[in-house]
């Protein structure tokens, strides 16, 4: 039976989604660990503890499988760039982990880069074994779309995703796109990469008849929704899709509609606000939207089937996306999706099949496609078929098979 150390260091795979650092790569972990424990493969994934109570070891995945937070730094939420610094305290953890324990690892499989070069540690540690690693993003493209110096990826990053790319054995990346993105912006070696997107439990997301959805997240029957879902950052676009429903024609759409926002902590306090949460509220009031757009917060994961089986259309007006989680579990829900076109959308959504991909940050482009949905109620139908079918061919079944590939390929 292979044994895989599964590193997620700045992020637990069992948090709520919707948060800071919350989102794509928490469900990542959490699916495939629980996909590979479902045949046969013993995963522990290794996060920094951020609770003091929390259990540090949690067997929430199934199939013997454990969540084990390591002590590095405070018990406390901090943000990425500032938890590297414990990286080497990290890594400590996880060695003496397996010491007690008395396990011996056959892969490491690493998540970000901090994981990274916590992995290099330990292979260095246990006598070179093979390192699997998955950026998710990457600082260089984050710097191409970054608007502001705040947004814009440290030296420290760079570096760490470069000392990453040379040690590890082999790179998973979503979609031809990241390989391209790593081979130009970063010399990356073509040879360790293997394209392998995400998956998506269709037994989880499936299509649910829209008024017993609507109901389970307290909607009327006749009431229309828009969706995002996401972290609530610069980099995922909300103010674009903000001005295009704020330029809808309500006299042509035939009943009202709103947009719901799922992500961020809206009603947080002036001082622990996010700047992007006050800036986009500032927004909508200065659009005068009302109780057009609905900020959420954050759902558990277990809501968001409701959530996608009872909006009329998912949007992803993102700037950088590596792949998208959010359109692939939509789509499994049977929702169209309009998505920018840039990184994985624009692999991910067939454009004109099960949704639109369109340029990021044209709101009047956003509305036309919008308007076309909104008012056609068999369009959305078809789409929605359409996008069911497709994402099946991502079931966690198929893509955990290609990853223990990847695993055994190592060895």
């Amino acid at each position: 039976m292979l044994r895989i150390a599964m590193l997620s260091y700045h992020t637990c795979p069992l948090a709520t989604l919707g948060g800071k650092d919350t989102g794509g790569m928490n469900v990542y972990v959490r699916d495939l660990t629980r996909e590979l424990g479902r045949m046969g493969i013993h995963v522990d994934v290794f996060t920094r503890s951020q609770d003091e109570h929390v259990p540090h070891v949690l067997h929430d995945l199934g199939y013997g499988n454990r969540v084990v937070h390591i002590l590095a730094g405070p018990e406390e939420p901090k943000a990425k760039t500032a938890v590297a610094n414990y990286i080497p305290e990290f890594a400590e953890g996880i060695k003496n982990f397996a010491a007690e324990k008395n396990i011996q690892y056959d892969v490491i499989h690493s998540h970000y880069w901090t994981s990274g070069l916590a992995a290099e540690r330990l292979s260095d540690a246990w006598g070179g074994v093979p390192i699997v690693h998955m950026f998710h993003t990457l600082g260089e493209m984050k710097n191409r779309v970054a608007r502001s110096e705040d947004e814009r990826a440290d030296e420290k990053r760079l570096n760490g995703e470069r000392r990453v790319l040379r040690r590890a054995e082999r790179i998973i990346v979503a979609t031809i796109a990241e390989l391209t993105q790593l081979r130009f912006l970063y010399q990356a070696d073509q040879r360790k990469m293997i394209v392998v997107p995400p998956g998506v439990d269709t037994s989880h997301f499936y299509p649910i008849p829209a008024d017993e959805a609507k109901q389970f997240i307290g909607l009327p029957p006749e009431a229309r929704m828009v969706l995002f879902v996401g972290r609530i950052e610069p980099l995922k676009g909300l103010d674009t899709l903000i001005h295009a429903m704020a330029r809808l024609d309500m006299q042509a759409i035939l009943r009202p509609v709103h947009l719901a926002v799922i992500g961020g902590e809206p009603n947080a306090d002036s001082e622990n606000m996010s700047d992007e949460m006050a800036r986009l509220q500032k927004l909508c009031d200065e659009l005068s939207m009302g109780g057009m757009v609905v900020f959420l917060g954050k759902r558990g994961q277990d809501t968001l089937p409701y959530y996608y089986s009872a909006t009329e259309v998912v949007v992803m007006p993102s700037l950088y996306e590596s792949f998208g989680m959010v359109a692939l579990e939509a789509m499994a829900c049977g929702t169209p999706v309009i998505a920018s076109d840039v990184g994985g959308l624009g692999y991910l959504v067939q454009n004109g099949v099960t949704g639109y991909t369109i340029p990021d940050s044209e709101p009047d482009t956003l509305r036309d496609k919008l308007s076309a949905l909104l008012n056609d109620a068999p369009l959305r139908q078809t789409m929605g078929v359409s996008a069911a079918e497709h994402a099946k061919s991502y079931d966690w079944e198929i893509i955990a098979a290609q990853i223990i590939e990847a695993y055994k390929s190592t060895l």
